[in-house]
């Protein structure tokens, strides 16, 4: 794979004005690199988990006024979208990177994917202190999970069950210093390491 290096360019892309001139810098800086992390984690998580995933590369094509504030690529294993199932995103906001499983809203079979999850909260007794949890994706605000053990972590994921607008979300963030700190190779042994430690929670979820 074409080594794929973090720079401040890409987090400053989410800085530029306008619709049309956020969406260029976005499509020529930043897409490529997902579309890269696409190919080879497809290839991954298709060997880990026994299915075949697909890659889905954020287009915003929705908008008409608003920039978005951030974008990514996931992987489900589904061709034609990712939404409605559980699925894995290595993302970009202003701030930082994220690299996380996600349940969200539009998930028809969430409230039993919750159910999965709060009858093996040790699960998350095996990510280290460095994990975050969030409730909802389009928020860069997150909880670390080390102040969230056991009450905000269970409180979340009954809202996951029990409200319509409910999501969850788990995995790990590195700030802009962090994410250009690493070498090609160092990030992507991070981003596995991530999801390594994170598919026992996919495979909970999706009742494995």
């Amino acid at each position: 794979m074409k080594k794929i290096q973090w720079t401040n360019e890409d987090f400053q892309v989410f800085s530029i004005d306008g619709l049309d001139e956020r969406m260029g810098a976005l499509t020529t800086i930043v897409r490529p690199k997902f579309q890269l992390l696409g190919e080879y984690f497809t290839t991954y998580f298709s060997t880990k988990t026994g299915d075949e995933f697909f890659p889905h590369v954020a287009k915003h094509a929705r908008r008409t006024i608003n920039p978005p504030k951030d974008s990514w690529v996931a992987f489900a294993p589904y061709k034609r979208g990712y939404k409605a199932l559980p699925h894995f995103q290595i993302g970009l906001w202003g701030t930082h990177l994220f690299i996380v499983v996600a349940v969200i809203y539009e998930a028809p079979q969430k409230a039993e994917m919750a159910e999965r999850l709060l009858a093996n909260l040790t699960l998350f007794d095996e990510l280290t202190n460095d994990y975050v949890i969030s409730g909802d994706h389009m928020s860069p605000n997150v909880i670390p999970l080390v102040e969230a053990r056991p009450k905000q972590l269970q409180k979340l994921l009954q809202r996951l069950r029990d409200v319509k607008k409910g999501e969850f979300l788990v995995g790990r963030h590195l700030t802009i210093k962090q994410a250009t700190a690493l070498s090609a190779d160092e990030f992507l042994t991070f981003a596995e390491e991530t999801f390594d430690a994170l598919l026992p929670i996919y495979n909970t979820i999706v009742g494995k």
